[in-house]
């Protein structure tokens, strides 16, 4: 079955850190485009990270393919290297507590639904697509 390919860029700003926060994500399949955002009265910047990711990934109404861009190695590396042994060990890390432990496994159940390829890129250095999803999320604080 072919999946639709669906391009997602999401981003979480928190000013200052922990405080008010915003998420923000633009998804991208064919030629259309749609922008989400939202925000918190009291968070963390990861929290916004995981925040943006998973109400990206909830928007797609169906089984997709997804090239998922995000500025953030917490959650790129959250993802692809420790949520495996995070799930093993009963959402814990080795040290004890999993921060966020909601999201993650929210996420690890969204995930599930879809084909996802996940991409790292440096955060306000000219991405276009990225650097629009910051200013989504910075505004996103404010409201």
């Amino acid at each position: 079955m072919d999946l639709p390919l669906v391009t997602i860029y999401s981003d979480g700003a928190c000013d200052p850190n922990p405080g008010p926060g915003g998420w923000a994500a633009l998804l991208r399949s064919g030629g259309v485009e749609k922008e989400i955002c939202g925000g918190e009265k009291e968070t963390t910047n990861n929290r916004m990270e995981l925040t943006a990711a998973l109400r990206a990934l909830q928007a797609l109404n169906r089984p997709c393919q997804v090239e998922f861009y995000t500025d953030s190695e917490y959650l790129r590396r959250g993802i692809t290297e420790w949520m495996s042994r995070w799930r093993a060990r009963g959402w814990k890390r080795k040290e004890g507590k999993l921060a966020n432990v909601d999201l993650w496994q929210a996420l690890d159940q969204e995930i599930g639904r879809h084909q996802v390829h996940w991409h790292w890129v440096k955060g306000h250095a000219g991405n276009p697509d990225n650097e629009r999803v910051d200013r989504l999320a910075v505004q996103a604080i404010l409201r």
